[in-house]
């Protein structure tokens, strides 16, 4: 299964998109971020610019054909300070929706802090011990202590680099006083949630999020740069002293020059340099890990930790229209073993007689999800049940097919019993001549392989059609008792008939323990999976 995270913040957008592997841990394929300055003068309730908006929504576009690109199954969006607090926060989250199709939600600072330890406590080996992990962002900054299991405490201050870059940009560079004012500013925003974290105790510091990499990074050494390998580097937070105090003496063109600080956060790092030395200061600690993960891994692993059965599915079922199809059957409380057999059944027959009807793969894969969902209506009541197999396929959010596939597909269960096609019904006198003669076909098909598994039993083994003059001949294989699904083939074998223009006739082979299998001297085409592997029969 892959997956796309994308995180809205307030300074930037960035994305991953994850391949989850069967343990349901992750790796990432690809990763992409822009710095869009959404909170840009839209912080504490203003409104988010348009320019800032129109830059986001730009952004996102993009992310979202890479993240097609990729052909992720899901992508989960979420938006934090600057969309949160934004009097058209709404709006914005409207537009990325019209815009992109992507539905972002609004997390709450609480919810962030608890994602971003949860991603550092992923990348950071702690062990079974207690970890700090200090997160900052260009809206807020979070703060949580806890394990690997989860934080035990989680805050969320408003105290972002962009935030902090407004308040106190009277002098650049710095001047003593907005340093030492800013200082004070932070010192006393993080007193109480400090004072709570050194209460429980922690063994140590983890740092997240592009403005820490950036500073670990200078703080590391001039030959590194914030885009190298980071991840577990421990830094003495002397070093992070250092760099705070380099900083600070340069003006923003002096800061533009400095190598391996990234341009586009020249003018913000200041604030960031004293934000992170005063928070560990106030820590007491003499080294801080840096952990490249944040509230994008964070989503990830939410995201699989809440839907494990779907993740487990999706591997399963890498296509996801065969997968759609076993999910609305699941729904519907199918029966695998008998939908299954109905299925190899029918496609044995589409097989065998693909010179007369002419159908190709294609029209072979629809046969086989309508035998797969043919019985899915006894859900609501067994009277009428493919009619009401019909509703459920029509309305059933069918994933990666288009409206006429999934009108054949649902006719196509509609005609397994009962009535056959008429022009005159509902769905079918809608579809082309050629759709139409498709789901007679394919309908004929489903109705004979029904037959022949009447008693919901599995005992026919094998299906051997052979021309003989101007007939065909059905030989069967039984591994047990067939009377009713000879009683029923005969029934319901006409429309087949005339389908094909020849009368059929039917006769058993020798009893046999082997299950029905490809026909002899005709193997199943490789890109048509297996139904018994996709019905779990």
């Amino acid at each position: 299964m892959r997956i796309a995270t994308i995180d809205i913040g307030t300074n930037s957008i960035h994305m991953i998109v994850v391949r989850v592997r069967p343990d349901l841990s992750f790796e990432i394929v690809d990763r992409e971020k822009e710095m869009v300055r959404l909170g840009a003068g839209g912080l504490d309730g203003r409104a988010l610019t348009d320019t800032a908006m129109q830059n986001g929504l730009l952004a996102l576009s993009r992310f979202r054909r890479l993240a097609d690109s990729h052909r992720v199954d899901e992508i989960v969006t979420a938006a934090t300070s600057a969309v949160r607090e934004a009097d058209n926060g709404r709006e914005f989250l409207d537009a990325i929706q019209q815009c992109t199709g992507m539905r972002a939600i609004v997390i709450s600072g609480t919810e962030e802090a608890r994602l971003i330890h949860q991603a550092a406590v992923y990348g950071v080996d702690v062990g079974t011990g207690s970890a700090v992990v200090v997160d900052i962002g260009g809206g807020s900054v979070e703060l949580t202590v806890g394990s690997a299991a989860g934080a035990t405490l989680t805050r969320s201050l408003k105290i972002g680099v962009i935030r902090l870059t407004e308040r106190f940009r009277a002098s650049d560079p710095l001047s003593k006083r907005d340093d030492r004012d800013m200082t004070q500013y932070v010192t006393e925003a993080i007193a109480e949630p400090i004072a709570q974290i050194r209460a429980l105790g922690f063994d140590r510091v983890i740092g997240t999020s592009g403005t820490i990499l950036s500073l670990g990074a200078l703080a590391s050494g001039e030959t590194r740069s914030a885009d190298d390998e980071v991840r577990n580097l421990r830094v003495p937070t002397k070093q992070f002293r250092r760099v705070r105090e380099e900083l600070t003496a340069l003006n923003l063109t002096e800061r533009l020059r400095v190598p391996g600080l990234d341009p586009r956060r020249a003018d913000l790092i200041v604030a960031g340099a004293v934000l992170f030395d005063t928070i560990l200061k106030a820590l007491d600690v003499s080294e801080v890990t840096l952990c490249g993960l944040s509230l994008r891994e964070g989503l990830a692993l939410d995201y699989i930790h809440r839907n494990r059965t779907k993740v487990a599915k999706v591997e399963q079922y890498p296509d996801v229209r065969r997968r759609s199809v076993i999910e609305l059957a699941e729904r519907c409380n199918y029966s695998a073993a008998h939908a299954g057999q109905v299925a190899r059944i029918a496609l044995s027959l589409f097989d065998q007689t693909v010179a007369t009807h002419g159908l190709d793969r294609q029209e072979r894969e629809w046969l086989e999800y309508a035998a797969l969902l043919h019985d899915i209506g006894v859900h609501i009541s067994f009277a009428r049940h493919h009619k009401h197999s019909y509703y459920l396929v029509k309305h059933g959010d069918l994933r990666g097919f288009e409206p006429d596939e999934a009108a054949v597909i649902a006719l196509t269960t509609r005609y397994h019993r009962r009535a056959t096609p008429k022009k005159t019904h509902p769905g079918y006198s809608d579809l082309s001549p050629s759709l139409r003669r498709t789901v007679r076909t394919l309908a004929a098909l489903l109705r004979l392989a029904e037959g022949l598994d009447r008693s919901h039993g599995q005992s026919v083994s094998d299906v051997i059609v052979s021309p003989v003059d101007d007939a065909y001949f059905i030989r069967l294989g039984a591994h047990g008792d067939t009377e009713l699904e000879l009683w029923a083939a005969q029934r319901h074998v006409a429309p087949l008939e005339q389908v094909l223009g020849r009368p059929i006739r039917f006769e058993f082979l020798g009893r046999t323990a082997e299950p029905l299998g490809p026909p002899p001297g005709r193997e199943r085409p490789s890109e048509a999976p297996s139904v018994a592997e996709s019905s779990g029969s």
